[in-house]
């Protein structure tokens, strides 16, 4: 099920599951680290009530968990019918501390007075082996510590009417056969164990009677900072001080950030502006302060995969940006941008993917193919982020900002993408495509080289840099000409070819969307151009519509996650957005309106898009939410609405 709502204050990440849990929490950076056990556990909700016990998670309760409609600010309600019991949460990450904080409401539906102990369970991960943490009671202001060198978890709560938790545990965690000191709640009372050890976790009880048809309020909070006495300014605040004020900057400062979009979309219908807002909010939570963008915090991919999602793509970065440019919401894409400017290779270009602290992320891409030696990158990448350049400056006319970058950025990207041509094709050299998993000269690829550099063009001449500008255009020309080397007699752009070891193109034939809107998007051929009318009559007879559930596959017979052979694949938004947009360019609304209509209906209630669907029962695939569906969710109903 994913993340159906993700908090953030650009510092920390917050992931919920589908119960309601915290199953994410990524300190200090978005998407580093993530200080959960997240590949087998969650933190726990529990309840004891006149005698029975029962975890929100073990199947019994009816949950539902949604996110407010203008903030980044959790809706969740969770209803027992066993032990009469309804909870309403509410969850935030402060906009000033690095702290999560779950107001939560326990509301007694019986007509008896219930005894009742609500129990707050917590299981981090600092030390990456899970077997160095130290957990501990700090009897002085009443708190758990969680820590590991500079890293610092402090936990704590209070009744909303004044009050604290009355009793804690603190024990072993998945180690000598110990499941958890979560077990140790479920007779009601906790040990007060004060310390321990290795891999650890802890459990803090709130307990009250309540009347019947009577409610009271638990306020609760995870501080994260990098010493004990940064964590407790911040639980000093948060102990003493409303927690209603806490929330209240909280919504003041989303609805400010977002107030842009709502007032520039006013004319949308309510359901396509709730939808855009609720992307922009889930795009932005993955937006590091520090320019990072995540492709997506949801890290439930690793419990059958290699590796998380929790990299910046600079690909995924740029497109990320792209609608919040488009909406003059300029501050993340400026982020974006010095984030790419400091981690561009010396030699012009960007690698395959970093980590949010700038360092290089992992990859599956060689140095050597063929028995000679390559570039392990994807060539697009680099176009993207100069192409991503021109759009910011057509939309802010910062011209003080392009004159900081030409040296710095734009130049050495241009120059690089310029010069990494074959001479025997006049197209760029191979790289990996951009679904990074062939190594060959892609029709998409070419496309966003001719972008960015027409895109340099123009900011050469902006800069008064005439010699660049005329090598630069020279160069797009020269490509946009070799384009017909991609298309085949079939009737549509290939997905690309490679040389072989005379030099001589072996092309590959499959039919791949970005075929489609790489030329569309990026090319600048006209849109009646008869190769691009051509190749979209094969995509909407090939891959478009060819599953039960409708939408569009990346390209015939991709195996990434295939859930049943017989199909060409599993649909995705992503793809399924980029063939409504060129229908939206080619005037033709109302087919594009359908493939609009197909994404929304695949959202979660909560508004969360994944990557990809199950063909037959259109079940989640892949990630969600994934930041790259989002940001074409935006960028679709932007185009339908002609903004």
């Amino acid at each position: 099920m994913g993340r159906p709502v993700v908090l953030s204050n650009n510092q920390l990440f917050v992931g919920l599951d589908e119960f309601g849990l915290v199953h994410d929490f990524y300190y200090p950076y978005v998407g580093l680290d993530n200080l959960t056990n997240a590949r087998s556990s969650q933190h726990k909700i529990g309840l004891w009530v006149d005698g029975r016990f029962s975890w929100v998670d073990d199947g019994s309760w009816t949950i539902s968990v949604d996110f407010e409609d203008q903030a980044l600010v959790s809706k969740i309600a969770m209803k027992s019918e066993q032990l009469g019991i309804t909870l309403s949460l509410i969850d935030f990450v402060d906009i000033e501390y690095n702290a999560l904080v779950r107001r939560i409401v326990v509301h007694n539906d019986g007509s008896e007075t219930k005894d009742i102990r609500l129990f707050m369970h917590q299981v981090f991960e600092i030390s990456r082996s899970g077997r160095a943490d130290t957990a501990l009671y700090v009897p002085d202001d009443h708190y758990l510590l969680d820590y590991k060198g500079r890293c610092c978890l402090l936990i704590a709560g209070k009744f909303a009417d004044g009050g604290d938790y009355d009793q804690y545990a603190v024990g072993s965690y998945g180690v000598e056969g110990k499941d958890g000191t979560f077990k140790d709640a479920e007779d009601g009372e906790l040990s007060n164990n004060p310390v321990e050890h290795g891999g650890v976790d802890s459990v803090i009880r709130f307990a009250r009677k309540l009347d019947a048809d009577s409610s009271y309020g638990v306020d609760y909070w995870v501080v994260a900072a990098d010493s004990q006495t940064d964590a407790q300014v911040a639980h000093t605040y948060l102990k003493h001080y409303d927690i209603s004020e806490r929330l209240v900057n909280v919504r003041n400062h989303w609805r400010t950030w977002i107030e842009p979009a709502i007032v520039k979309t006013a004319h949308l219908s309510p359901e396509h502006q709730l939808a855009l807002s609720k992307s922009l909010l889930i795009v932005k939570a993955h937006c590091d302060s520090r320019g990072s963008i995540l492709a997506s915090g949801d890290s439930s991919i690793f419990n059958y995969g290699r590796d998380y999602y929790c990299y910046c793509w600079p690909r995924d970065g740029a497109y990320a940006v792209w609608p919040m440019i488009r909406l003059g919401m300029f501050e993340e894409a400026k982020n974006f941008f010095s984030f790419a400017r400091d981690t561009m290779h010396r030699d012009g270009y960007m690698m395959h993917k970093y980590q949010p602290d700038r360092s290089i992320g992992s990859t599956w891409h060689p140095l050597i193919h063929n028995r000679a030696k390559e570039l392990a990158i994807q060539e697009d990448e680099t176009a993207s982020v100069l192409f991503m350049i021109g759009e910011y400056y057509r939309a802010s006319r910062d011209e003080a900002f392009i004159e900081s970058y030409y040296d710095s950025y734009i130049s050495p990207c241009a120059h690089f993408i310029c010069h990494f041509v074959d001479r025997s094709t006049g197209l760029p050299h191979a790289s990996y495509d951009l679904w990074e998993e062939k190594f060959l000269t892609s029709t998409y690829t070419a496309c966003t080289v001719i972008a960015g550099l027409e895109t340099a063009v123009a900011l050469a001449r902006l800069t008064n840099h005439p010699d660049d500008e005329i090598t630069w255009k020279q160069a797009a020309d020269a490509l946009r000409l070799n384009l017909d080397k991609l298309y085949n007699n079939n009737g549509y752009f290939n997905k690309g070819f490679l040389l072989d070891t005379e030099g001589n193109p072996v092309y590959d034939e499959v039919l791949d969307i970005s075929s489609l809107y790489g030329p569309f998007m990026y090319s600048g051929l006209p849109l009646d151009d008869p190769r691009i009318l051509a190749t979209a009559e094969q995509v909407k007879k090939r891959i478009a519509d060819v599953v039960p559930i409708g939408g569009v596959v990346r390209y015939e017979n991709d195996s990434y996650f295939r859930t049943k052979s017989k199909y060409a694949g599993n649909p995705w938004v992503v793809c399924t957005l980029w063939l409504a947009q060129y229908l939206i360019g080619n005037k033709d609304k109302e087919s594009a309106r359908s493939y609009l209509d197909w994404s929304l209906a695949r959202r979660l209630p909560s508004g969360v898009l994944s990557e990809q669907f199950n063909p037959e029962n259109g079940e989640p695939l892949g990630v969600a939410p994934l930041v790259w569906s989002h940001a074409e969710l935006i960028n679709t109903l932007l185009d339908y609405y002609d903004i």
